[in-house]
């Protein structure tokens, strides 16, 4: 796969792709062509059946990603027209996330700041390192912070925390991130990449109809319940359970050995 700006890394690993926002000296700010870029690696890690578990990073040690690049933002949002066009191709990015279908962990080292914390919010998981900063400092630039914005923070860590982040606009440690539960784990920086792909390959090596299960379940259960499609959950069940990969499981099992899923 090409891509069109060498701002954006996509790489393959076996089962595990990385992203890569590659802007480091500053300090991985998100620019339009770097947001362009995003769908198209998503799409073919999405079509690649070798793929099983994505991780996206920041290059460098300074930030995973510092926000929307906002020496843009004179050209970019200075105009409703230059905002409305912002916002297609922002809202092209989130349906990738939405379409990916794969596991998603964000590896964090350093800031994680505005849209970079949305963007690490899109992982189901989200590994730090102890020296990374989180914070959205939206109030701080009177940027607006739109509603499915705020919804993800709520959903994730609560109403209390979702305004204590966004009415001070000011940033907090790992360690605090963790507490509140906008992360899964924090380790040393040294042993964040090593604990990460500890992480995408034991969730590779697991049976991936249960895996995609157990995602969409999840994101329905976040739904209000009368919005929930119940069907599709009994469906992908059912897929399970009629696999060659339960099967195998099973077999695996009673042999006393790693089973080998095959996704079928």
């Amino acid at each position: 796969m090409r891509l069109n700006t060498d701002r954006m890394i996509a790489r393959k690993e076996g089962a595990i792709a990385w992203m890569i926002f590659n802007n480091p000296r500053r300090r991985n700010a998100l620019s339009v062509e770097m947001l362009e870029a995003i769908p198209r690696i998503l799409a073919d890690f999405a079509e690649d059946d070798a793929v099983r578990v994505v991780v996206m990073a920041g290059a460098g040690e300074r930030a995973f990603v510092s926000g929307a690049d906002i020496s843009e933002f004179e050209e970019r949002r200075s105009s409703p027209q230059a905002i409305e066009k912002y916002d297609h191709i922002t809202a092209q990015v989130a349906a990738a996330y939405a379409a990916l279908g794969k596991p998603l962990i964000a590896m964090i080292r350093g800031a994680c700041i505005g849209g970079g914390l949305l963007t690490a919010m899109r992982a189901d998981l989200r590994v730090a390192s102890d020296d990374a900063q989180f914070g959205v400092p939206a109030a701080r630039l009177g940027l607006g912070y739109g509603f499915a914005s705020v919804k993800a923070l709520v959903d994730l860590v609560g109403p209390a925390h979702t305004r204590e982040i966004l009415l001070t606009g000011e940033r907090f440690s790992a360690a605090h991130a963790l507490r509140i539960g906008l992360i899964n784990r924090v380790v040393p920086a040294a042993d964040l990449e090593g604990a990460v792909r500890d992480l995408a390959s034991a969730i590779a090596d697991n049976a991936p109809l249960t895996i995609k299960l157990i995602r969409v379940a999840v994101d329905e259960a976040l739904k209000e319940s009368g919005e929930r499609d119940y069907a599709v959950i009994d469906r992908l069940v059912a897929d399970c359970f009629a696999s060659d990969d339960y099967s195998e499981g099973r077999r695996a099992f009673l042999e006393k050995r790693t089973p080998v899923f095959r996704g079928r």
